[in-house]
């Protein structure tokens, strides 16, 4: 027995809003962190701060998973918006 459309719709809108509430969960987890890492003081272009993001994103990704180590050691401060040797 096929679904109607109307349930498939109802379907939908719950998957957006369950989408929408792990998106904010994320947004949030990823805000507090960059904020204790000292990000919010940094004055830095959106668009540079979003590639230093997509490059540790993708070590991670390399990686092939979560990992629970500290990895705050292996980035120099200022690095990511290219001031590590302007200090």
């Amino acid at each position: 027995m096929k679904k109607p459309s109307s349930k498939i719709r109802q379907e939908i809108a719950r998957l957006q809003e369950q989408l929408k509430q792990a998106e904010t969960r994320e947004a949030e987890r990823i805000g507090r962190l960059a904020l204790k890492a000292g990000i919010g003081e940094i004055e830095i272009e959106d668009a540079a701060l979003l590639a230093a993001f997509e490059e540790i994103a993708g070590r991670f990704r390399k990686g092939g998973g979560r990992s629970t180590k500290t990895h705050s050691a292996t980035v120099a401060p200022g690095a990511a918006s290219g001031q590590a040797d302007k200090a």
